[in-house]
């Protein structure tokens, strides 16, 4: 891989006494899909949530291809490249699936084919219909849709798998890995191992807000602190 396109180093982030991230370094390359593991609370989310600028770092560095984000608010780091999902979608309930794509298309930019994105999630079929109005799993395509809407380098998936199908999870699949074959570059966060081992080049395993391990999934499996806190025997998990 070349020069990380995204790279964070060091980032704590603390909550009154409690410190959530305890100087995370993790790093992504153009065309890269990092997975993004660890038990429930070990602060995956946070991390996602710090990188995007939905909060702001207590210390530590963060930037894409070499632009320093650190201290920005959420909408100045998309413009600069970086957008996320959410684990739970948040629509614009009363505008339509169309018009929340329109919302969150901003910037100088050229304007991206809405209609080819539409259809490229599935969604051209709901374009005129109320975000309200679709299912759980159109509203996370809805809001990955509203995402790459923005054109990002690096994409940010929070638990995008979690109540799909098989089908659906091929679909999805598929999906990513044409992004990173695009270029962009990837962190997914997912508590689906199967799915984690089909999309992703490496993963990076979070325990109690700091990185235990960082490498492949299979791998992953046999590190002895990995499978205490997290993964459980190997055999269980592919």
């Amino acid at each position: 891989m070349s020069e990380p396109l995204l790279r964070a180093t060091g980032v704590i982030k603390r909550f009154g006494g409690f410190q959530a991230l305890g100087g995370v370094d993790i790093d992504v390359s153009a065309g890269e899909i990092v997975g993004l593991i660890g038990p429930n609370g070990s602060g995956k989310t946070t991390l996602i949530n710090v990188i995007s600028g939905l909060l702001s770092e207590d210390a530590g560095e963060i930037s894409v291809d070499g632009q320093r984000l650190s201290g920005m608010p959420a909408h100045r780091r998309a413009s600069r490249g970086i957008n996320r999902t959410f684990q739970v979608p948040k629509p614009f309930a009363s505008l339509t699936v169309r018009q929340n794509l329109e919302v969150a298309v901003h910037g100088d930019g050229p304007a991206p084919d809405l209609d080819a994105l539409l259809d490229r999630l599935e969604l051209a079929p709901h374009a005129a219909r109320l975000a309200g109005e679709l299912t759980s799993v159109q509203q996370k395509l809805l809001d990955l849709a509203r995402a790459l809407a923005t054109a990002p380098r690096v994409l940010l998936v929070d638990e995008l798998a979690c109540g799909l199908n098989p089908t659906e999870l091929e679909r999805i699949a598929a999906t990513l890995r044409g992004l990173a074959e695009s270029g962009m570059g990837l962190v997914v966060v997912e508590h689906l191992m199967p799915f984690i081992d089909r999309i992703t080049h490496r993963v990076v395993v979070m325990n109690a807000g700091r990185v235990i391990f960082g490498g492949s999934l299979r791998e992953a499996v046999r590190h002895p602190e990995v499978v205490e806190v997290f993964l459980g025997a190997p055999e269980h998990v592919l």
